[in-house]
């Protein structure tokens, strides 16, 4: 976990500021959040809420700018500007790259929570992984919330207001995001990603509504060819050897994308770790390192394997694309496919099943998901199981 600031930099005080240009398709809370800052509904403790990829923390971000600017979110001033980069001593940001977010995170912003700001205005906590709170920490959080300092604003980030203990969110005004439209993120990549219209049209909809997954498409070849490979899959479960072929491919190459962001990270703590315990400038290790080095070692497993199973979760979710879109096309459903580029693979999918038998195939797929990311089943032996379903014909 780690505890990041962010600056002092707010919104700006119409629908239209810059501040606010992260936040795609999401003019509603735009609107609402704005109010809060003239001092419409304004309250200490939010939950921002909606499916992966929508931008609640953005949005919590945003607001927190807004909160801070003297000028209720120009987004051009030093306040706006901290915020949004993360330096501002009165906005602070904890996530988690581990599975869960732990007691002793929780405590650390409590304890910022009581201080005074050091600015004129808020004192902002934003925790971004609130659905990843342990009982503990919910339990700790709890009691900061309930009695907040009179400059203290808390905002909370999960996928779902179930996620959040009900003794909290009860506490807590709701924001609800939405899945951007296809039209609305590839307008925004075309803007602010310099997209072609073509790629940003299927960024868009590979992404499906995931602003940080069309950015990765229309940004790298290396990504879309991955996507290419999982998209592929449901016309080679031809066997049950193609079904384990296929389980050890997704394996393995959602291992590879994950280490390539963590090993760079895990080199970076590390040497950071050196300097620290002065192991570079004298040759030799105090006895505090072992312990340290351990205790960071035992961190960055865990992140790696949140991180493997996240980027598995994608995978699934391109899958997931695949046989809705044979619902759909089986189905006469109006609207483009999410897989346009492979509508030919899709129509021989349709020919080959039933609209109930796919959405049986997503079931599958979705206790797969519930596998890796609540009961803790290897990748290898949920992917297999899963494969083999996927194969069945009725």
């Amino acid at each position: 976990m780690t505890l990041r600031q962010v600056q002092d930099g707010p919104l700006a005080q119409t629908p239209s500021a810059t501040v606010w240009d992260s936040l795609v398709g999401q003019r509603h809370v735009i609107d609402s959040l704005s109010g809060a800052v003239r001092g419409q509904g304004m309250t200490q403790s939010w939950l921002f809420v909606g499916p992966p990829g929508s931008g609640r923390s953005n949005a919590a971000i945003a607001f927190a700018a807004a909160l801070q600017c003297p000028r209720g979110g120009c987004g051009v001033c030093h306040e706006c500007h901290t915020v949004l980069a993360g330096s501002h001593a009165d906005v602070k940001v904890v996530r988690t790259e581990k599975l869960t977010l732990g007691v002793d995170d929780v405590r650390e912003l409590v304890r910022t929570s009581a201080l005074t700001p050091v600015g004129a205005r808020w004192q902002i906590l934003i925790v971004e992984d609130a659905d990843r709170l342990t009982e503990q920490a919910n339990n700790a959080l709890l009691k900061a919330i309930e009695e907040p300092g009179a400059r203290t604003v808390w905002m909370l980030c999960a996928p779902t207001v179930e996620d959040v203990l009900p003794t909290i969110r009860s506490r807590c005004r709701l924001v609800t995001l939405a899945t951007p439209t296809t039209e609305d993120v590839a307008r925004f990549l075309v803007a602010s990603q310099g997209a072609e219209p073509a790629l940003a049209s299927y960024a868009a909809r590979a992404s499906q509504g995931h602003i940080g997954r069309a950015k990765a498409l229309a940004r790298d070849a290396a990504t879309r060819n991955r996507r290419s490979e999982v998209v592929a899959l449901p016309g080679r479960l031809t066997s049950l050897g193609s079904c384990m072929r296929a389980a050890q491919h997704l394996t393995e190459v959602t291992k590879e994308e994950a280490d390539a962001v963590t090993s760079e990270l895990d080199a970076r703590e590390k040497a950071d770790l050196d300097t620290a315990y002065g192991v570079v400038e004298r040759g030799r290790r105090p006895r505090e390192y072992a312990p340290a080095l351990a205790a960071m070692e035992r961190d960055q497993k865990r992140r790696a394997t949140r991180r493997h199973r996240d980027v598995i979760d994608r995978g699934l979710m391109d899958l997931v694309s695949v046989y809705r879109d044979a619902i759909a096309l089986a189905t006469g459903a109006p609207g483009e496919l999410v897989n346009e580029e492979i509508r030919t693979d899709i129509v021989r999918l349709v020919q080959s099943s039933t609209p109930e038998l796919n959405l049986r195939r997503i079931g599958w797929i979705f206790e797969a998901r519930e596998q890796l990311m609540e009961f803790n089943v290897p990748p290898a032996l949920a992917l297999e199981s899963m494969m083999v379903a996927l194969r069945s014909t009725s």
